[in-house]
């Protein structure tokens, strides 16, 4: 075994560009692109104006991989923000974002995508709820929570076995979604029942303040859509030859995200007139129905379903490497830094995840969760970023990757300005989101207080 596979804190460098770069994919494309267009509509108006959005959030998602190529490449261990935070600054701020991580980052997203999974599953294949097992108006509603759980639990039974396992499952599912997302966006657009005169349609664009702050809340939504190019940086302790294969599985993931995303928005557009579309959740099923049938309708809601299922996947994958570098550095419980003698994963941090993956979903709190999610995980990226400059300062690049400082000024510019313009327009779940991250300042010192000695590593520099 060479030094690159050398096992690294216990955890294993087995991931090459392939599987890391699907690991990006997967983790990017979710829930977000197939219900908030619709959504985006409503508020903006203007076809446009949503399309140009998608390609600025783009355009700021790979301003952050650049920046994190190069802060991974030099800090390739698992944990992503949490290892960047506490090294550049302090091992409280790398806490709080695990923190969050842990409550908003990984086990939401798992429930939302597995309701998500289970909404769009039963309504390809009705007969689901049909099964007699429950009873009463409620039925429909506990299998669907039932199938949830049943999909949390077997994929983190699946990732709990390790490493290569699960990156060769996550292979398989992102492979297949990507080509499912192709075939839609390809059939879609050759159909003659669609127009691109739906683009000229819609109201005005509003520059305003109103209108900034509504922009400003369509991009926060954007961005938790693209949420997960930075997905990679997480698995850092995992990746061979980290300073090159790192910053390229970003780079290359986010690249082929934003392609999708404009185009899967380009025909959600050709097939439904903004008025029609404003306000719909399961954008894809009403694009589906309108070109090729009602029919096709429960196919797309399948392909759904299998984009949906590769997303938990990927969650799955990488919030118990963040856990696990908390736990090492005595920030977390001990237990999550427990590698399995024999799958060489943290095991224990895996099942944590799971459970409250679990509860949330079978609770049906993730609802509120995902009301604020954009504004929580905005918050701790442009940190990271920020710690580019005394990275560079420090002369401790491994990889200088192109465009500094232009990169790191427009993601964090641009990144604080949509925080900003989202509190504005929506005050009260921007509110909840600074609580939870608040809430994590007392249970840092408490953490601290218990280990029996300070990591070296961990210390600010």
């Amino acid at each position: 075994m060479s030094d690159a596979e050398q096992p690294s804190n216990g955890l294993e460098r087995r991931l090459g560009l392939f599987p890391l770069t699907n690991i990006v994919v997967a983790n990017m494309v979710g829930a977000g692109i197939f219900t908030t267009s619709g959504l985006l509509m409503k508020d903006l108006g203007n076809a446009w104006l949503m399309l140009a959005l998608w390609v600025a959030g783009g355009a700021i998602a790979l301003c952050g991989a650049l920046c994190y190529g190069e802060l991974g490449a030099a800090m390739p261990q698992a944990g992503g923000e949490y290892v960047f935070l506490s090294r550049l600054f302090h091992p409280l701020f790398g806490f709080l974002s695990g923190w969050v991580s842990f409550f908003v980052g990984f086990s939401a997203p798992i429930a939302a995508s597995a309701i998500g999974f289970a909404e769009y599953i039963t309504r390809a294949f009705p007969w689901l709820l049909g099964l007699g097992l429950f009873s009463g108006p409620e039925a429909a509603s506990i299998l669907k929570k039932a199938y949830a759980a049943l999909i949390i639990i077997v994929f983190t039974l699946v990732h709990r076995r390790g490493v290569k396992l699960g990156a060769r499952v996550q292979n398989v599912l992102t492979l297949m979604k990507v080509g499912l997302i192709l075939g839609l966006i390809l059939f879609g657009l050759s159909s003659d029942k669609g127009s691109f005169s739906h683009l000229s349609q819609g109201g005005a664009v509003d520059f305003g303040f109103d209108g900034w702050k509504i922009m400003g809340l369509a991009l926060m939504w954007i961005m938790f859509a693209y949420s997960g190019w930075n997905a990679s940086a997480y698995v850092g302790s995992e990746v061979r030859n980290p300073a090159k294969t790192l910053p390229r599985s970003l780079l290359l993931g986010t690249g082929a995200v934003i392609l999708l995303y404009v185009l899967l928005n380009l025909f959600y557009i050709y097939a439904v007139p903004p008025s029609d579309m404003a306000g719909v959740i399961s954008i894809g099923g009403l694009a589906a129905r309108n070109l090729f049938g009602s029919g096709v309708e429960n196919t797309v809601s399948g392909l759904i379903a299998v984009a949906l299922f590769s997303s938990l996947s990927a969650f799955i994958i990488l919030g118990p490497r963040v856990y696990y570098a908390m736990a090492k550095d005595g920030l977390f419980f001990k237990f999550a830094a427990e590698v399995h003698p024999r799958f060489r994963v943290p095991s224990k941090a895996i099942l944590l995840q799971g459970a409250m993956a679990l509860l949330i979903a079978v609770s049906g709190s993730f609802d509120q969760i995902l009301t604020y999610m954009g504004f929580a995980l905005g918050i701790f990226p442009i940190m990271a970023v920020i710690g580019l400059f005394k990275l560079r300062r420090g002369k401790r690049s491994v990889v200088k990757m192109p465009g500094f400082p232009v990169t790191a000024a427009v993601y964090v510019l641009a990144g604080a300005a949509i925080l900003c313009l989202g509190f504005l327009r929506s005050p009260v779940p921007s509110s909840i989101a600074l609580l939870t991250a608040c809430l994590g300042v007392p249970a840092f010192f408490v953490f601290r207080n218990r280990r029996p000695a300070p990591n070296p590593s961990s210390e600010p520099s």
